[in-house]
């Protein structure tokens, strides 16, 4: 059976996340429904990692194995033809060795974080920014992210639910800065790593961002990070600021369609 790479986006609002539940909806749950309609031998699919309720994909991939060999173009047409009206679109498909694996054979993944500061509610980016009515110090963030980077046991900033066999991760890098708007500003907060525990990057984002108000210094990120004790994270920041950006492979799948 030929395998296909398909590159993601979603809205993570209306779902439950991107694992398939019986009683409700996901982000899975809607591709493979779209897939059954082209290919009703189409099993399950695999994504480069699973994301929370609300959290957002644009740049998620997945990969599936199909009875017949499809055009990858006609391939993504069809699936978003069928993913009508879900907040779903394929971006991309490629068709992939057979020992290809989306998560598997993925070695960097990439989140972005927005945080966007001013009094007034949110309402043409509502659910998809994390508002907040004071002001941030980028800056000041940035410094104390870079405590972040490198590898540590992550305790503090995984969920007590995290299912991975162990805290000890790499980060790569981290970096936080301000952007300008019309409306105040957004504060964007980047990560990468080969991969993530459960909330890590969430439990990054809300303890940055009480250095950012001041109400934390750089010292205290880093000494919270030594503690390795989940009581010592600051608050987790919701779901709906975080973005699954980009998955990184030794080669890219999709360069020839994206080119």
């Amino acid at each position: 059976m030929p395998r296909y790479a398909l590159k993601v986006e979603y809205h993570g609002g209306p779902f439950s996340g991107w694992q398939r539940q019986d009683d409700h909806p996901s982000v899975q749950g809607a591709i493979e429904a779209a897939l059954a309609k082209i290919d009703p031998t189409a099993g399950s699919i695999a994504a480069a990692g699973r994301t929370d309720a609300g959290v957002h994909g644009a740049g998620q991939v997945a990969h599936c194995d199909l009875a017949q060999i499809w055009d990858p173009f006609r391939l993504s047409e069809a699936l978003n033809y069928h993913l009508k009206p879900s907040p779903v679109a394929i971006l991309a498909a490629a068709q992939v060795s057979d020992d290809w694996h989306a998560r598997f054979s993925a070695v960097e993944r990439r989140y972005l974080y927005r945080i966007v500061c001013r009094r007034a509610p949110m309402t043409h980016e509502a659910g998809l920014v994390w508002r907040r009515n004071h002001p941030l110090d980028a800056v000041a963030m940035h410094e104390a992210a870079q405590a972040l980077v490198g590898k540590h046991d992550f305790t503090t900033f995984r969920s007590t639910m995290c299912q991975a066999a162990s805290p000890v991760k790499t980060l790569d890098q981290a970096t936080v800065e301000a952007v300008a708007r019309h409306d105040g500003f957004e504060v964007r907060c980047r990560f990468r790593a080969r991969s993530f525990l459960h909330n890590q990057v969430r439990s990054f984002v809300g303890t940055l961002e009480r250095v950012g108000a001041g109400k934390w210094s750089a010292a205290d990120v880093a000494e919270a990070l030594q503690a390795a004790d989940r009581s010592r994270c600051g608050p987790v920041a919701p779901p709906e600021g975080l973005y699954l950006t980009s998955v990184g492979y030794p080669e890219d799948p999709f360069e020839e369609t994206t080119s």
